[in-house]
């Protein structure tokens, strides 16, 4: 091929504006794809986180008011009261569900005990959120009580797991927290 061919043949290739349509939709479809992901996944986390502050809302309701009592309450009957509802969004068993129920002597007490964010790397650390210190221990009537859940939500979306986890393994630590003071119920 002659170099006057050559030029004639990279003018009119690059010329020929056949397809560009075609190309601009390749060039966009992958950030676009990306963003339409990142929406999803994290509508779907704040959806999941909502539920269950509802849930633990609810219960705690029902502990104020007496409907459930102190002796019928332990870490097993918590965890399924809150986990049955909850399986409408997460996995069934609830794995990562963690509970802490904590009668206080007033509510300055269970405002200390509360949590305190760190941010560490690699994730984030909630200070006295360690599982193995957690217990259920409910009080009676008109006992300031205070009710933590945490689970640890998976991240679903590989490419977002590295900018919405502050967990390891993928995971972002949801928590909800219920401060009250039980109503004067028969004991």
């Amino acid at each position: 091929m002659s170099k006057a061919r050559r030029a004639s043949f990279s003018v009119q290739f690059l010329g020929d504006r056949r397809g560009s349509t075609a190309m601009e939709f390749a060039f966009l479809a992958v950030p676009f794809a990306l963003l339409v992901f990142a929406i999803l996944e994290s509508c779907i986390s704040f959806a999941g986180q909502e539920v269950m502050a509802n849930i633990t809302d609810d219960v705690a309701r029902q502990m104020r008011t007496g409907q459930i009592r102190q002796a019928d309450m332990n870490e097993t009957t918590l965890k399924t009261m809150i986990c049955s509802r909850l399986e409408i969004m997460v996995a069934k068993g609830c794995p990562g569900l963690e509970v802490d129920l904590r009668e206080y002597p007033t509510f300055a007490d269970a405002a200390k005990a509360g949590f305190k964010i760190q941010d560490r790397e690699p994730e984030i650390v909630l200070t006295g959120t360690d599982p193995a210190t957690f217990t259920v221990s409910p009080g009676l009537a008109e006992s300031i009580n205070m009710l933590r859940v945490f689970y640890k939500w998976p991240v679903i979306t590989d490419f977002m797991a590295r900018s919405m986890a502050n967990l390891k393994d993928s995971k972002t630590l949801h928590f909800t927290s219920v401060t009250w003071q039980n109503e004067p119920f028969d004991n």
